[in-house]
Protein backbone atom coordinates (compact mmCIF):
# COMPACT_ATOMS: atom_id res chain seq x y z
CA UNK A 1 0.00 0.00 0.00
CA UNK A 2 3.23 2.23 1.25
CA UNK A 3 4.50 1.68 -2.43
CA UNK A 4 1.57 2.43 -4.38
CA UNK A 5 0.96 5.89 -2.73
CA UNK A 6 4.59 6.62 -3.30
CA UNK A 7 4.25 5.88 -6.93
CA UNK A 8 1.18 7.94 -7.08
CA UNK A 9 3.07 10.67 -5.75
CA UNK A 10 5.80 10.38 -8.14
CA UNK A 11 3.87 10.41 -10.97
CA UNK A 12 2.03 13.25 -9.83
CA UNK A 13 5.39 14.98 -8.95
CA UNK A 14 6.78 14.02 -12.15
CA UNK A 15 3.37 15.77 -13.92
CA UNK A 16 4.08 18.76 -12.09
CA UNK A 17 7.74 18.86 -12.91
CA UNK A 18 6.56 18.86 -16.91
CA UNK A 19 3.82 21.39 -16.32
CA UNK A 20 6.70 23.23 -14.75
CA UNK A 21 9.48 22.71 -17.68
CA UNK A 22 6.52 23.89 -19.97
CA UNK A 23 6.39 26.94 -18.60
CA UNK A 24 10.07 27.54 -18.34
CA UNK A 25 10.63 26.99 -22.16
CA UNK A 26 7.68 28.63 -23.48
CA UNK A 27 7.55 32.14 -25.79
CA UNK A 28 6.65 34.88 -24.48
CA UNK A 29 3.65 35.05 -26.75
CA UNK A 30 2.91 31.56 -26.25
CA UNK A 31 2.47 32.67 -22.17
CA UNK A 32 0.40 35.85 -23.20
CA UNK A 33 -1.96 33.22 -25.13
CA UNK A 34 -2.56 31.02 -21.77
CA UNK A 35 -3.04 34.03 -19.90
CA UNK A 36 -5.33 35.49 -21.83
CA UNK A 37 -7.16 32.27 -22.68
CA UNK A 38 -8.15 32.07 -18.70
CA UNK A 39 -9.49 34.77 -18.62
CA UNK A 40 -12.76 33.57 -19.44
CA UNK A 41 -14.66 37.59 -19.90
CA UNK A 42 -11.70 38.85 -22.36
CA UNK A 43 -11.77 35.51 -24.27
CA UNK A 44 -15.65 35.71 -24.67
CA UNK A 45 -15.23 39.45 -26.05
CA UNK A 46 -12.60 38.47 -28.34
CA UNK A 47 -14.92 36.18 -30.07
CA UNK A 48 -17.45 38.77 -30.60
CA UNK A 49 -14.80 40.98 -32.03
CA UNK A 50 -14.12 38.58 -34.61
CA UNK A 51 -17.47 37.69 -35.27
CA UNK A 52 -18.09 41.89 -35.60
CA UNK A 53 -15.51 41.96 -38.27
CA UNK A 54 -16.82 38.74 -40.47
CA UNK A 55 -20.21 40.52 -40.30
CA UNK A 56 -18.54 43.51 -41.82
CA UNK A 57 -16.51 41.88 -44.24
CA UNK A 58 -19.14 40.02 -45.63
CA UNK A 59 -21.83 42.69 -45.23
CA UNK A 60 -23.36 41.78 -48.20
CA UNK A 61 -23.71 38.36 -47.41
CA UNK A 62 -25.64 38.89 -44.14
CA UNK A 63 -27.82 41.72 -45.27
CA UNK A 64 -30.97 40.44 -46.20
CA UNK A 65 -32.09 43.82 -48.66
CA UNK A 66 -29.99 46.46 -50.35
CA UNK A 67 -29.62 49.22 -47.20
CA UNK A 68 -30.19 52.16 -50.10
CA UNK A 69 -33.68 50.97 -51.42
CA UNK A 70 -36.72 51.66 -49.65
CA UNK A 71 -40.51 51.51 -50.32
CA UNK A 72 -42.78 54.75 -48.53
CA UNK A 73 -45.39 52.18 -47.96
CA UNK A 74 -42.70 50.53 -45.68
CA UNK A 75 -42.09 53.63 -43.91
CA UNK A 76 -41.71 53.58 -40.15
CA UNK A 77 -42.34 49.83 -39.84
CA UNK A 78 -41.96 48.07 -36.57
CA UNK A 79 -39.18 45.52 -36.24
CA UNK A 80 -41.01 41.94 -37.23
CA UNK A 81 -40.37 38.90 -34.21
CA UNK A 82 -39.22 35.80 -36.30
CA UNK A 83 -41.38 32.62 -35.22
CA UNK A 84 -39.48 29.43 -35.61
CA UNK A 85 -42.09 26.76 -35.07
CA UNK A 86 -45.43 26.33 -36.48
CA UNK A 87 -47.76 23.83 -35.40
CA UNK A 88 -44.85 21.79 -33.88
CA UNK A 89 -42.66 21.92 -36.78
CA UNK A 90 -39.22 23.86 -37.86
CA UNK A 91 -40.94 26.58 -40.16
CA UNK A 92 -39.29 30.48 -39.80
CA UNK A 93 -41.61 33.03 -40.66
CA UNK A 94 -43.48 36.19 -39.66
CA UNK A 95 -46.48 37.52 -40.17
CA UNK A 96 -47.96 39.29 -42.41
CA UNK A 97 -48.37 43.38 -42.22
CA UNK A 98 -51.37 45.38 -43.57
CA UNK A 99 -50.16 48.93 -43.91
CA UNK A 100 -52.80 51.59 -44.75
CA UNK A 101 -52.18 55.60 -44.86
CA UNK A 102 -53.61 57.18 -41.69
CA UNK A 103 -56.52 59.50 -43.50
CA UNK A 104 -56.15 62.11 -40.40
CA UNK A 105 -52.48 61.88 -40.17
CA UNK A 106 -51.12 61.28 -43.60
CA UNK A 107 -48.67 58.72 -41.58
CA UNK A 108 -48.31 54.80 -42.73
CA UNK A 109 -49.98 52.58 -40.12
CA UNK A 110 -49.14 48.92 -39.68
CA UNK A 111 -51.29 46.66 -38.42
CA UNK A 112 -50.17 42.75 -38.01
CA UNK A 113 -51.64 40.04 -39.69
CA UNK A 114 -51.61 36.44 -37.48
CA UNK A 115 -53.73 35.03 -40.25
CA UNK A 116 -50.83 35.61 -42.85
CA UNK A 117 -47.43 33.58 -42.26
CA UNK A 118 -44.94 34.85 -44.58
CA UNK A 119 -42.01 31.90 -44.55
CA UNK A 120 -38.57 32.93 -44.21
CA UNK A 121 -35.53 30.98 -46.43
CA UNK A 122 -31.69 30.69 -46.10
CA UNK A 123 -28.98 31.07 -48.27
CA UNK A 124 -31.75 32.58 -51.10
CA UNK A 125 -31.41 34.65 -53.97
CA UNK A 126 -31.11 38.50 -53.79
CA UNK A 127 -30.29 41.73 -55.02
CA UNK A 128 -26.84 41.41 -57.02
CA UNK A 129 -24.15 42.75 -55.20
CA UNK A 130 -20.57 43.18 -56.35
CA UNK A 131 -18.55 41.44 -53.11
CA UNK A 132 -15.31 43.16 -52.08
CA UNK A 133 -14.80 43.95 -55.76
CA UNK A 134 -13.84 41.17 -56.55
CA UNK A 135 -16.94 38.93 -58.38
CA UNK A 136 -20.59 39.61 -58.47
CA UNK A 137 -23.30 37.54 -56.19
CA UNK A 138 -26.35 37.46 -54.91
CA UNK A 139 -26.79 35.12 -52.37
CA UNK A 140 -28.03 35.76 -48.82
CA UNK A 141 -28.35 34.56 -45.65
CA UNK A 142 -31.94 34.86 -45.36
CA UNK A 143 -34.63 36.51 -46.59
CA UNK A 144 -38.41 35.92 -48.13
CA UNK A 145 -38.04 34.10 -51.61
CA UNK A 146 -40.25 35.23 -54.50
CA UNK A 147 -41.33 38.64 -53.31
CA UNK A 148 -39.28 41.65 -54.98
CA UNK A 149 -41.31 44.32 -53.40
CA UNK A 150 -40.35 43.11 -49.85
CA UNK A 151 -36.98 40.71 -49.97
CA UNK A 152 -36.74 40.51 -46.02
CA UNK A 153 -38.47 40.44 -43.03
CA UNK A 154 -37.74 43.77 -41.08
CA UNK A 155 -36.55 42.24 -37.90
CA UNK A 156 -35.41 45.71 -36.65
CA UNK A 157 -38.26 48.07 -38.39
CA UNK A 158 -37.71 50.31 -41.03
CA UNK A 159 -36.97 54.07 -41.31
CA UNK A 160 -38.62 57.17 -42.51
CA UNK A 161 -37.82 55.93 -46.02
CA UNK A 162 -38.88 52.61 -45.58
CA UNK A 163 -35.30 50.65 -45.56
CA UNK A 164 -34.41 47.54 -44.06
CA UNK A 165 -32.70 49.00 -40.70
CA UNK A 166 -30.71 45.64 -39.88
CA UNK A 167 -29.20 45.51 -43.58
CA UNK A 168 -28.00 49.48 -42.62
CA UNK A 169 -26.81 48.46 -39.24
CA UNK A 170 -25.05 46.07 -40.90
CA UNK A 171 -23.26 47.83 -43.48
CA UNK A 172 -22.46 50.15 -41.11
CA UNK A 173 -20.59 47.56 -38.95
CA UNK A 174 -17.90 48.12 -41.88
CA UNK A 175 -17.16 51.20 -42.13
CA UNK A 176 -17.41 51.86 -38.00
CA UNK A 177 -15.34 48.77 -37.23
CA UNK A 178 -12.91 49.67 -39.90
CA UNK A 179 -12.32 53.54 -38.98
CA UNK A 180 -11.06 52.34 -35.46
CA UNK A 181 -8.67 50.24 -37.26
CA UNK A 182 -7.39 52.51 -39.44
CA UNK A 183 -7.26 54.56 -37.18
CA UNK A 184 -5.21 53.21 -34.77
CA UNK A 185 -2.39 52.03 -37.06
CA UNK A 186 -2.14 56.26 -38.17
CA UNK A 187 -2.24 56.49 -34.00
CA UNK A 188 0.20 53.27 -33.46
CA UNK A 189 3.00 54.94 -36.16
CA UNK A 190 2.67 58.77 -34.41
CA UNK A 191 2.75 56.79 -31.09
CA UNK A 192 5.67 54.82 -31.79
CA UNK A 193 7.30 57.32 -33.23
CA UNK A 194 7.58 60.34 -31.68
CA UNK A 195 7.13 58.54 -28.24
CA UNK A 196 10.30 56.33 -29.06
CA UNK A 197 12.20 59.56 -29.97
CA UNK A 198 11.34 61.20 -26.78
CA UNK A 199 12.36 58.48 -24.50
CA UNK A 200 15.52 57.41 -26.37
CA UNK A 201 17.08 60.74 -27.05
CA UNK A 202 15.50 62.72 -23.91
CA UNK A 203 16.65 66.44 -23.64
CA UNK A 204 15.75 68.54 -25.68
CA UNK A 205 13.63 66.18 -27.93
CA UNK A 206 11.72 64.81 -25.20
CA UNK A 207 10.83 68.33 -24.09
CA UNK A 208 8.93 69.45 -27.47
CA UNK A 209 7.26 65.74 -27.69
CA UNK A 210 5.78 66.02 -24.32
CA UNK A 211 4.99 69.81 -24.73
CA UNK A 212 3.10 69.34 -27.58
CA UNK A 213 1.58 66.48 -26.01
CA UNK A 214 0.14 68.33 -23.40
CA UNK A 215 -1.27 70.93 -25.51
CA UNK A 216 -2.95 68.03 -27.32
CA UNK A 217 -4.37 66.69 -24.46
CA UNK A 218 -5.31 70.27 -23.00
CA UNK A 219 -7.99 71.35 -25.22
CA UNK A 220 -11.74 69.80 -24.79
CA UNK A 221 -11.89 66.85 -27.44
CA UNK A 222 -15.21 68.00 -28.91
CA UNK A 223 -15.24 71.40 -29.90
CA UNK A 224 -11.45 70.36 -31.52
CA UNK A 225 -13.71 67.99 -33.34
CA UNK A 226 -15.79 70.58 -34.06
CA UNK A 227 -13.34 73.19 -35.43
CA UNK A 228 -11.34 69.72 -37.43
CA UNK A 229 -14.27 68.53 -39.22
CA UNK A 230 -15.79 71.91 -40.12
CA UNK A 231 -12.63 72.17 -42.00
CA UNK A 232 -13.51 69.61 -43.96
CA UNK A 233 -15.01 70.47 -47.68
CA UNK A 234 -18.80 69.82 -47.57
CA UNK A 235 -18.24 68.77 -51.48
CA UNK A 236 -16.28 66.02 -50.43
CA UNK A 237 -16.24 62.10 -51.51
CA UNK A 238 -17.40 59.53 -48.76
CA UNK A 239 -13.86 57.95 -49.10
CA UNK A 240 -12.23 61.63 -48.87
CA UNK A 241 -14.38 62.34 -45.44
CA UNK A 242 -13.78 58.76 -44.25
CA UNK A 243 -10.05 59.21 -44.60
CA UNK A 244 -10.36 62.73 -43.48
CA UNK A 245 -12.49 61.88 -40.16
CA UNK A 246 -9.98 59.09 -39.31
CA UNK A 247 -7.05 60.97 -39.28
CA UNK A 248 -8.91 63.84 -37.02
CA UNK A 249 -9.80 61.09 -34.99
CA UNK A 250 -5.90 59.94 -34.89
CA UNK A 251 -4.74 63.19 -34.12
CA UNK A 252 -6.05 63.01 -30.71
CA UNK A 253 -5.68 59.48 -30.14
CA UNK A 254 -1.72 58.99 -30.00
CA UNK A 255 -0.99 61.17 -27.52
CA UNK A 256 -2.13 58.48 -24.89
CA UNK A 257 -0.11 55.51 -26.57
CA UNK A 258 2.88 58.13 -27.09
CA UNK A 259 2.99 58.41 -23.39
CA UNK A 260 3.45 54.75 -22.82
CA UNK A 261 5.99 54.37 -25.23
CA UNK A 262 8.04 57.14 -23.88
CA UNK A 263 7.89 55.76 -20.56
CA UNK A 264 8.95 51.94 -21.46
CA UNK A 265 11.49 53.85 -23.59
CA UNK A 266 13.52 55.15 -20.65
CA UNK A 267 13.31 52.28 -18.49
CA UNK A 268 14.73 50.18 -21.38
CA UNK A 269 17.62 52.95 -22.70
CA UNK A 270 19.25 51.97 -19.65
CA UNK A 271 19.42 47.82 -19.59
CA UNK A 272 22.43 45.89 -20.35
CA UNK A 273 21.18 44.61 -23.59
CA UNK A 274 21.09 48.20 -25.19
CA UNK A 275 24.40 48.81 -23.59
CA UNK A 276 25.74 45.78 -25.37
CA UNK A 277 24.14 46.71 -28.66
CA UNK A 278 25.20 50.20 -28.26
CA UNK A 279 29.04 48.93 -27.87
CA UNK A 280 28.84 45.87 -30.58
CA UNK A 281 28.22 48.87 -32.91
CA UNK A 282 24.43 48.92 -33.80
CA UNK A 283 22.52 52.06 -35.01
CA UNK A 284 20.41 54.02 -33.26
CA UNK A 285 17.57 52.91 -35.77
CA UNK A 286 18.57 48.82 -34.99
CA UNK A 287 18.49 49.49 -30.97
CA UNK A 288 15.41 50.72 -31.30
CA UNK A 289 13.62 48.37 -34.02
CA UNK A 290 15.74 45.61 -33.27
CA UNK A 291 15.76 45.38 -29.81
CA UNK A 292 13.46 47.92 -27.58
CA UNK A 293 10.63 47.76 -29.60
CA UNK A 294 9.83 44.04 -30.02
CA UNK A 295 10.67 44.21 -25.83
CA UNK A 296 7.00 45.66 -25.56
CA UNK A 297 5.25 44.95 -28.32
CA UNK A 298 2.57 43.22 -26.00
CA UNK A 299 1.85 46.05 -24.30
CA UNK A 300 1.67 47.97 -27.90
CA UNK A 301 -1.15 45.75 -28.81
CA UNK A 302 -3.03 45.92 -25.17
CA UNK A 303 -2.97 49.78 -25.70
CA UNK A 304 -4.60 49.52 -28.71
CA UNK A 305 -6.96 48.08 -28.38
CA UNK A 306 -7.73 49.78 -26.00
CA UNK A 307 -7.71 52.73 -28.22
CA UNK A 308 -9.97 50.96 -30.82
CA UNK A 309 -13.17 51.63 -28.74
CA UNK A 310 -12.30 55.48 -28.39
CA UNK A 311 -12.24 55.71 -31.94
CA UNK A 312 -15.28 54.36 -32.61
CA UNK A 313 -17.24 56.28 -30.36
CA UNK A 314 -15.47 59.32 -32.17
CA UNK A 315 -16.76 58.25 -34.92
CA UNK A 316 -20.19 57.45 -33.65
CA UNK A 317 -20.40 61.22 -31.94
CA UNK A 318 -19.47 63.24 -34.77
CA UNK A 319 -21.35 61.23 -37.25
CA UNK A 320 -24.21 61.87 -35.01
CA UNK A 321 -23.64 65.90 -34.45
CA UNK A 322 -23.74 65.82 -38.09
CA UNK A 323 -19.87 66.81 -38.34
CA UNK A 324 -18.44 63.03 -39.59
CA UNK A 325 -19.84 60.62 -42.36
CA UNK A 326 -22.90 61.47 -44.03
CA UNK A 327 -25.30 60.20 -46.26
CA UNK A 328 -25.35 58.10 -48.79
CA UNK A 329 -22.22 56.82 -45.99
CA UNK A 330 -23.92 54.52 -43.61
CA UNK A 331 -22.26 54.18 -40.47
CA UNK A 332 -23.41 53.60 -36.98
CA UNK A 333 -23.11 57.38 -36.33
CA UNK A 334 -25.27 58.38 -39.55
CA UNK A 335 -28.28 55.71 -38.36
CA UNK A 336 -28.06 57.31 -35.08
CA UNK A 337 -28.80 60.84 -36.47
CA UNK A 338 -31.99 60.19 -37.28
CA UNK A 339 -32.84 59.43 -33.29
CA UNK A 340 -31.50 63.17 -32.31
CA UNK A 341 -35.69 64.22 -32.40
CA UNK A 342 -36.60 63.10 -28.53
CA UNK A 343 -40.43 63.20 -30.13
CA UNK A 344 -39.00 60.41 -33.18
CA UNK A 345 -37.90 57.91 -30.44
CA UNK A 346 -40.82 58.13 -28.63
CA UNK A 347 -42.87 57.69 -31.36
CA UNK A 348 -40.33 54.94 -33.23
CA UNK A 349 -38.26 53.91 -30.27
CA UNK A 350 -36.33 50.78 -33.08
CA UNK A 351 -34.83 54.21 -34.28
CA UNK A 352 -32.11 53.84 -31.20
CA UNK A 353 -31.39 50.12 -32.08
CA UNK A 354 -27.92 51.46 -34.00
CA UNK A 355 -26.67 52.55 -30.31
CA UNK A 356 -26.88 48.50 -29.79
CA UNK A 357 -24.06 47.35 -31.53
CA UNK A 358 -21.63 50.44 -30.52
CA UNK A 359 -22.15 49.54 -27.00
CA UNK A 360 -21.23 45.84 -28.05
CA UNK A 361 -18.61 46.62 -29.72
CA UNK A 362 -17.20 48.67 -27.10
CA UNK A 363 -17.57 46.46 -24.51
CA UNK A 364 -16.16 43.62 -26.14
CA UNK A 365 -13.12 45.91 -27.04
CA UNK A 366 -12.49 46.97 -23.42
CA UNK A 367 -12.86 43.97 -22.00
CA UNK A 368 -10.18 42.19 -24.47
CA UNK A 369 -8.09 44.86 -23.99
CA UNK A 370 -7.94 44.04 -20.04
CA UNK A 371 -7.23 40.69 -20.86
CA UNK A 372 -4.80 41.67 -23.25
CA UNK A 373 -3.15 43.78 -20.50
CA UNK A 374 -3.23 41.39 -18.14
CA UNK A 375 -1.66 38.59 -20.01
CA UNK A 376 1.17 41.43 -21.56
CA UNK A 377 3.02 40.67 -18.03
CA UNK A 378 2.60 36.84 -17.91
CA UNK A 379 5.19 36.77 -15.29
CA UNK A 380 3.43 38.67 -13.24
Amino acid sequence: MVLADTGVQAERSSALDREEEKVFVASQWRLMWWRFAKHKAAFFAGVVIILLYLVSFGAEFVASSDPSAGLVEHAYMPPQSIRWFDDGRFSPHVNGVVSARDSFTLKMTHEVDPDVKVPISFFIRGYEYEFLGIFKSDRHLFGIEGDESRPAPFIMGTDKLGRDLYSRIIYGTRISMSIGLVGVVVSLALGIVLGGLSGFYGGVTDTIIQRIIEILRSVPTIPLWIALAAAVPGDWSTLRIYFAITIIISLLAWTELGRVVRGRFLSLREEEFVTAARLAGASDIRIILRHMVPAFTSHVIAAATLAIPFMIISETALSFLGLGLRPPAISWGVLLKAAQNVQAVAVYPWLMLPAMPVVIAVLSFNFMGDGLRDAADPYG
